[in-house]
């Protein structure tokens, strides 16, 4: 773990694997926000204003940018909802997160194009066991937001459908 000089968990180094804040009453946060930054390969998993769990993510084959059209293999940026779950995803389990909103078809709409969806929060192809983790050293999904098998388990465990999701760019 990267620690600062004040001896607290800096949650902003990136390409890093889960980090856990050990303090009481962690374990029974209620997770109120996942934030994204795209740019950095990270999301995090805040409570009352404070990250207190840390991923380092793969994203779509075409990460710069908002995500436009179906095939594209961006990440859209912009607020969304965890709004279900797959316990039977074919990448162990997987968050859904609501892209496409009603600005994101308005826009595909205009352009005659189809905005894509079935964008998630997802660990590695199931079958490849520990072999799935050389798939974070880079960008390889559809759009989707990638971390470990361990990873989604845990966000699984935090994260409650209805809670909010920044991705920024």
């Amino acid at each position: 773990m990267a620690a600062s000089v004040s001896g607290e968990t800096d949650v902003r180094s990136p390409r890093r694997r889960s980090f856990f804040v050990f303090a009481a009453g962690v374990a029974q946060a209620g997770v109120d926000l996942v934030r994204v930054f795209k740019a950095e390969r990270r999301m995090e998993l805040v409570d009352d204003g404070k990250a207190i769990r840390g991923y380092a993510i793969a994203l779509g084959a075409n990460p710069v940018g908002h995500k436009q059209r179906e095939g594209d293999e961006r990440t859209p940026e912009g607020r969304y909802v965890l709004d279900w779950r797959n316990s039977g995803s074919a990448f162990h389990k997987s968050i859904h997160i609501s892209y496409p909103d009603a600005a994101d078809r308005a826009a595909a709409a205009a352009r005659g194009e189809s905005p894509g969806g079935d964008i998630m929060i997802h660990g590695q192809p199931n079958g490849w066991g520990w072999w799935g983790f050389l798939l974070q050293t880079v960008d390889w999904t559809n759009g989707c937001i990638a971390v470990t098998d361990a990873e989604i388990d845990e966000i699984w465990a935090l994260v409650p459908d209805g809670t909010p999701i920044e991705i920024k760019p």
